[in-house]
Parts: C-alpha cells; structure tokens; sequence
C-alpha cells in the first residue's frame, strides 16, 4: 500500500491530510492509546520503537495468586492513584469530544483507564480495558468507586503515605527497595474476597460482549483512526485487520512505529494534540 507519512516537520501539509482522510472517510472508529493521555501527565509504556520503557506491568495471574503483588500493586497505586483523579483532559482529548459532537465519530474505543474521555465530553465511547475508578470483588463481583478503596488503604496504611516515588503509567509508581510486608490490602466488605481495580491486566482477556460491541461500531464506520498507540497489544491491533480485510481506511497519530505501520493509508508522527488540534 502506498503510505503518506507525515512528522512534526511538516505541520501544515499534515493538517491538511488528516482533514481530507477525516473528510472522506466519516464517521469514524476512532482507537486511541497511551499516547493521547500524555500530555495530561500520565505516561505512557512504549518507546517510538514500540518497546518497553519501564518494567512490565503486573500480570493477572501473578495478582490472583501471590499476597505480596497485591501489596505491591496497592501500594503503588494508594500514592498514584490521585495523580490520575486529578489529571484533566488534554487538547487531543477535547478536539475527538469535538469531532464527535461533528457527527465525525461513530464510536471512540480507547485502549486507556484513565476516564479523560468521558471528562472531556466524550459520549460514545467504549472502554475496551476498562475503568480505573472503579474497583471489583474477585469472588462476588460487587464494584465499589475507587475514592472509597483509597480511603480504606490510607487508613490502614498511613505510615506508607509520605513515600516518595516516580510516576509510572496508570496511576502506577516506581517504589524502590521498600519494604511492604506490613501494608494492608482491604478485601471486600460484602465477602471478604479479593479486590482488583475493573481493569484488564496483561494476561486477562478482554470481555467477550466489549469487544464484539466494538466490533459492530467498526463495520458500520468508514474509516479508521488510530490514536497515541503503538498497537503492539492485539486487543487493539485487531480492530485494524478488521479494518484492513474488510476495505477500511486507517490513518493513524502516533509518535514512532506501530504494528500496523504496512496497513495505514496515512501516519502522522506527530503528537496527538498538535494532530488533532489541527482538524478539530
């Protein structure tokens, strides 16, 4: 496929493309990912290369099974946590609430657990790894806001609440060499089961009913939109060879290569608000 690409360089010439691929090919499914996000100070996993820029996020199984990751996870997310309640939606974030209200999107899934779409406005949206304001009992399923599960670990834990520690992605933080054998988990109040914040870990499937939903939204879209994602995880990589088996045109924002490079009619390597600015 003959691919346009565009970079930070050529800021007008790629404004004027992604105004003519949005023009021709509405209403779109719009996938947006990590990179949207970071200029509301979240950051995001990958590097341009689509690697690793931290450790690994926690996997489910190893969340199920060992106490002490849950420590860790808990831990880290009591002093992250508000670093994402407070974060507000940047200018990629109100230039797609924009486009929506334009009748340019069908439907928005987004690959992130931060809630900055819907702050921003947003109101077709699917949160395709879910929601991090939320927290799910394991054994019962009961939710619970996740303001109520912060206050509960703070109580238990308040010698834990001056550490100092560096911003990870969603609402993560890099603790170093600390001990945390003594940090209390709360369990659920209704069964005493396992909380879990109702998001999908790596290793933890996406729910069936989630994606088929989006999976209805892209056939009945023109085009595609890729936005601040590598795609190197599938359960976002797959919309886009749907998209590509079925004749959809794909454009895609994002700084440095993505998995579905050899797919795009159009890539901007450029930051997401600065893009999105452009045609919103």
């Amino acid at each position: 496929m003959s691919r346009q690409l565009f970079t930070t360089s050529k800021c007008d010439a790629a404004g004027d493309r992604l105004r003519d691929f949005v023009e021709r090919n509405h209403p779109l499914f719009v996938l947006t990912g990590a990179g949207c996000s970071t200029d509301s100070g979240i950051p995001d996993y990958r590097d341009v290369n689509g690697d690793w820029k931290h450790t690994q996020p926690v996997q489910y199984q190893e969340f199920i099974q060992h106490h002490s990751v849950r420590q860790r996870y808990w831990a880290r997310s009591m002093l992250g946590w508000p670093r994402v309640f407070d974060a507000q939606p940047n200018d990629a974030h109100q230039a797609l609430a924009v486009m929506e209200r334009k009748d340019l999107v069908k439907i928005l899934v987004t690959q992130n657990v931060d809630g900055l779409h819907r702050k921003a406005g947003q109101n077709r949206v699917i949160e395709l790894h879910g929601d991090l304001a939320w927290v799910v009992c394991m054994e019962c399923g009961l939710r619970y806001p996740r303001h109520s599960i912060q206050a509960a670990l703070i109580s238990r834990n308040p010698s834990f609440t001056g550490l100092y520690a560096a911003i990870a992605p969603d609402g993560d933080m890099r603790l170093h060499k600390i001990d945390l054998s003594a940090f209390e988990v709360p369990n659920c109040m209704k069964c005493d089961g396992t909380l879990k914040p109702d998001v999908v870990y790596f290793g933890e499937s996406v729910p069936k009913p989630r994606v088929n939903r989006a999976f209805q939204r892209l056939s009945e879209s023109r085009g595609v939109l890729v936005v601040g994602s590598s795609l190197i995880v599938y359960s976002g990589f797959r919309f886009c060879r749907f998209a590509q088996e079925n004749g959809i045109p794909i454009a895609a924002v994002n700084l440095g290569r993505t998995r579905a490079d050899d797919m795009l009619e159009l890539k901007l390597e450029m930051n997401c608000a600065t893009a999105l600015s452009e045609i919103a």
